[in-house]
């Protein structure tokens, strides 16, 4: 039986499993080339097969045929959908996974689940399939977990077992075979989430004297949302134009530096740099401060 062949049988028990499966190269790459032009929007809407991961089927006859469009196919991708994520893990180039998800497990209190689906790769490392909670999105990753840990998250796929790579077959852990994946430990999940954005707090100030106590308060709020990495320069700009409402006797020099440098601290300036940076804003616009 030829490896295009043992590709086709292999995916059509991945699909009895009930998962989705597409044709693959011995690259892990889409089998079946693109009919639009580069750069084409469709996800597979036109009914022509050559969408990549959209092209993946639960359909057995559907896959057969897929698999006959693509003659040079050695192996099948599973797209990651619903709740099934995969740790990937690397040995190979000198380094080892293993190892990094063993101090990660350390350090975090967790482990990986042994009865869970494990697909080994050639190069020595593993696919370990597991789930997720209903609704969790978990992006996809190369390296962010450490050296030799990547995520295959909602969007990636994984390579099935019984694929043929360029240094070898991938298989299913001899001992297990297939397994249900089951749930991935909280604690490596909550590292492979992305953290939560930074939540700015909106200092609001009183509208006073009008038009320069509204500026005051639009200057405030510059410098609560500078990025990181901007935020002595934000302060600067903001405190530059604050004084000239100072200089203009519109503002009182009190309120401005109370109210910038309170900013500025929330932002995460330490007050001593905060003040140097609105005094030294005051001298460039010509305001003792």
């Amino acid at each position: 039986m030829s490896n295009h062949d043992k590709a086709r049988d292999a995916g059509l028990a991945a699909i009895v499993m009930g998962y989705a499966a597409a044709p693959a190269t011995i690259n892990k790459t889409p089998a079946i080339p693109s009919p639009h032009p580069k750069g084409y929007g469709c996800k597979g809407e036109c009914g022509r097969p050559g969408h990549g991961l959209y092209d993946a089927t639960t359909d057995p006859e559907r896959f057969r045929y897929l698999c006959s469009l693509a003659p040079k196919a050695v192996g099948y991708l599973i797209p990651c959908r619903g709740r099934m994520i995969a740790l990937d893990i690397d040995h190979k180039n000198g380094v080892n996974g293993y190892t990094t998800v063993a101090q990660l497990g350390r350090e975090h209190g967790f482990e990986i689940p042994r009865m869970t689906t494990t697909v080994f790769t050639p190069s020595g490392g593993a696919h370990v399939w597991m789930t997720v909670p209903e609704g969790v999105t978990v992006p996809n990753s190369v390296g962010r977990l450490g050296p030799g840990l990547d995520v295959r998250g909602t969007g990636g796929y994984v390579v099935g077992p019984g694929s043929i790579g360029r240094s070898g077959e991938y298989a299913f852990h001899p001992k297990l075979g297939y397994v249900d994946p089951q749930p991935v430990p909280e604690q490596l999940l909550k590292l492979m989430l992305p953290p939560p954005p930074a939540v700015r707090p909106q200092r609001r100030l009183p509208v006073q004297n009008g038009a320069a106590g509204r500026a005051l308060e639009g200057l405030v709020n510059v410098v609560l949302n500078a990025p990181q990495g901007e935020r002595n320069s934000k302060l600067y700009w903001a405190a530059s134009k604050a004084w000239a409402h100072v200089g203009d006797g519109h503002l009182a020099a009190g309120d401005v530096e109370a109210e910038l440098i309170g900013a500025a601290i929330q932002i995460g300036l330490s007050e001593a740099e905060a003040h140097r940076t609105v005094a030294s804003a005051g001298r460039g616009s010509g305001v003792s401060a």
